[in-house]
C-alpha cells in the first residue's frame, strides 16, 4: 500500500511541477496546490504504521504525532499561499485582461543578443515587424490623401 501512495505522491509532485512551469497563472496556482497535496501525502506516509493514540497511554506501538502536525501545518501554509496567489492572479487579470505571465524585457534582449532561436522571441519579432508594416502602410495612405 505504501508503494502505491509513494507513487501517488510522486505523480502529484511531477504533475504539479509540470503545471508550475506553464505560463498561465491559473495553471501555476493549480500546480502549486498539487505540489502541496503531494507534500501532505508524503508527510503522512512518513508516519509509518498505525499505532495507539499517544495521549491514551497504553502498551504496544504508539502513533507518531509529528508527521500529522507537519501535515496540518503544511495544509495551512499551502492554503495561505494559494489564497495569496489567487488574489494576485485576480489583480493581474483585472489589469491585463488575461492570465499569461509576461516575459521580462531584459531576458528577451539577452536571448536575442545570444542568437538563440527561442520561439517566443521569433514570434514577438514577427509581430513587431507586422505592426511596423501596418504603421508604414497607414502613414503612406495619409500622405496620399
Amino acid at each position: 500500500m505504501s508503494v502505491v501512495m509513494a507513487a501517488a505522491a510522486a505523480g502529484l509532485f511531477s504533475l504539479g511541477t509540470w503545471l508550475l512551469l506553464q505560463r498561465e497563472l491559473s495553471r501555476i496556482i493549480i500546480g502549486l496546490g498539487l505540489i502541496g497535496h503531494g507534500a501532505n501525502l508524503l508527510l503522512l506516509l512518513s508516519g509509518g504504521e498505525r499505532g495507539r493514540p499517544v495521549f491514551a497511554g497504553g502498551h504496544g506501538t504508539l502513533a507518531d504525532p509529528l508527521p500529522q502536525a507537519f501535515a496540518l501545518t503544511a495544509i495551512v501554509i499551502t492554503f495561505g499561499v494559494v489564497a495569496f496567489l489567487l488574489a494576485l492572479a485576480w489583480r493581474s487579470v483585472e489589469l491585463t485582461g488575461n492570465d499569461l505571465v509576461e516575459d521580462d524585457v531584459e531576458d528577451r534582449r539577452i536571448a536575442s543578443q545570444r542568437g538563440d532561436h527561442d520561439e517566443e522571441v521569433v514570434d514577438e519579432q514577427a509581430l513587431l515587424a507586422d505592426q511596423s508594416d501596418e504603421t508604414t502602410v497607414s502613414v503612406h495612405e495619409e500622405h496620399e490623401r
